[in-house]
């Protein structure tokens, strides 16, 4: 992938979700489903991950395929964090990028499954700050590092790890202020967008994840963020 995609991704992607979507704000003040994958918008930075969504049972599943291709899709829209700090989700995943690549280095920036979150910087857009949660392929769940291309402003936040639970359902829920202060030591109120990419443009690898139920939600009585199976 050209460097230039790398260093600025989250300053490109953050301009385009400058835009707020009126219908996107429309949920109760406890919850927003953010599932809502038709409204959601792609970008290609190297050539084209495929994109899919399925409606199973009561689900809406979103199924991703780069053959080592990278875009991303995104939704647009000012998310308030002071009523829905809580982000969760589903994914799974076929199999990691290759287990021997430096995923801190620039040639090994691929990821089966990638959620992340945006915040720009006001007017000057190339502020922008994401972060990065991912399944890794050999990074250990729970570490967090800066992006190779993009600095400090994109922390990557492993989740998951490794081959071992791949072809199945795995839940998180994140606090997304609690995440942003420990990332960036920063307290924030809203974000400017949230998007998925899973690719593999940089090890040519051929990766695929599915995505499902994504939500914010209100942190529950005692002031936590609870996660739940799909």
């Amino acid at each position: 992938m050209p460097v230039i995609y790398r260093r600025l991704s989250a300053a490109i992607l953050t301009a385009t979700l400058v835009a707020i979507d009126a219908g996107a704000s429309r949920a109760s003040a406890q919850s927003l489903d953010v599932s809502d994958f038709e409204r959601w918008d792609s970008r290609s930075f190297s050539g084209a991950t495929n994109y899919r969504i399925q409606r199973d049972d009561n689900h809406v599943i979103l199924f991703a395929d780069a053959p080592g291709t990278a875009s991303a899709f995104y939704r647009s829209g000012r998310i308030d964090l002071t009523t829905t700090p809580c982000l969760s989700w589903s994914w799974k995943i076929d199999a990691t990028a290759p287990a021997y690549l430096d995923e801190r280095a620039k040639s090994g920036d691929d990821y089966a499954a990638r959620v992340y979150v945006v915040r720009r910087g006001g007017l000057a857009f190339w502020r922008a700050k994401t972060i990065n949660y991912v399944w890794s392929a050999n990074q250990p769940a729970g570490s967090r590092w800066p992006n190779a291309y993009a600095g400090n402003n994109a922390q990557m936040w492993a989740l998951d790890s490794g081959p071992d639970l791949t072809d199945q359902w795995q839940s998180h829920q994140r606090d997304i202020m609690a995440d942003w202060q420990q990332a960036f030591g920063e307290q924030i109120n809203s974000l400017d967008g949230i998007a998925i990419m899973t690719d593999g443009d940089d090890s040519g690898s051929q990766l695929s994840a599915a995505y499902a139920t994504l939500r914010f939600s209100a942190r529950n009585h005692q002031g936590q963020c609870a996660s739940g199976p799909m």
